[in-house]
């Protein structure tokens, strides 16, 4: 079995080294991952400019790459350089981020848009978060994202399996919810400093009475979520209703 695995925190963030460390033992591991931090880039890709790729050593992968784009870019050319070397991928991997990817806040995330992009190109894709910006305990997520490879590659390709991780001891997070996203993650705003310039600060409210249901409410309880994400993002219901709308061109 071959895994990519990707990442937005960059080819140097702890996160990755442990999942790639965890998967080795399941199967090949190739990595693409950003030469820097890429966080909040969403599916973004590199359009007007050329990226720099550099084939490196790197510990337990047969190849490696440092690429100087987006998330979404390191998923694109590791899947079409491991396709060039005669690798099929089955899993692409993002993470372990360093930070919760948590409620509608997905949607800026560069380690979800990474994990989407694989399903954009055919291939399943899983992302993983560990609930803090500096995190210490990678054991817990690195056994669920190798307990879920037999399950998503029994799914197809066409939805991201989204997991987050209390930053605890494993004998302290509470459990595992399989649970719909919820709102806003971070309460933030830009906030003027100086010459002009704003900066984006925020925090993290207590999701807790939102109970177990919806993965901000749940993680804040101490529990590990799994969440589902599909890309259309079309409202369905209301496409239905559309029908009868009285619009003339």
């Amino acid at each position: 079995m071959n895994f990519l695995l990707v990442n937005d925190d960059g080819i140097e963030s702890r996160g990755i080294r442990e999942l790639a460390n965890t998967l080795s033992q399941h199967g090949n591991i190739f990595v693409s991952a950003p030469a820097r931090q890429q966080s909040g880039k969403s599916q973004s890709i590199t359009f007007t400019e050329s990226i720099e790729v550099e084939p490196i050593e790197y510990e337990g992968a047969m190849m490696a790459w440092k690429v100087h784009g987006t998330p979404a870019d390191c998923t694109k050319i590791g899947l079409q350089l491991c396709a060039l070397e005669g690798h099929e991928i089955d899993i692409v991997f993002s993470g372990i981020n360093h930070g919760s990817n948590l409620g509608t806040d997905t949607l800026y995330s560069g380690t979800v848009g990474a994990a989407m992009e694989a399903v954009f190109q055919g291939k399943r894709g899983v992302a993983v978060s560990v609930g803090d910006h500096n995190p210490i305990h990678f054991d817990a997520a690195c056994d669920l994202a190798a307990q879920i490879v037999p399950i998503v590659m029994w799914m197809e390709p066409t939805v991201v399996l989204n997991i987050n991780v209390p930053d605890l001891p494993r004998e302290d997070i509470k459990g595992l919810r399989y649970a719909s996203l919820g709102p806003n993650f971070f309460l933030d705003g830009f906030v003027y400093k100086e010459g002009n310039t704003y900066q984006l600060e925020g925090h993290v409210p207590d999701f807790s009475h939102f109970g177990e249901a919806l993965d901000v409410g749940a993680n804040s309880l101490g529990y590990a979520t799994i969440t589902p994400l599909k890309p259309d993002h079309t409202d369905h219901e209301l496409l239905a209703k559309m029908a009868d709308w009285d619009l003339v061109l």
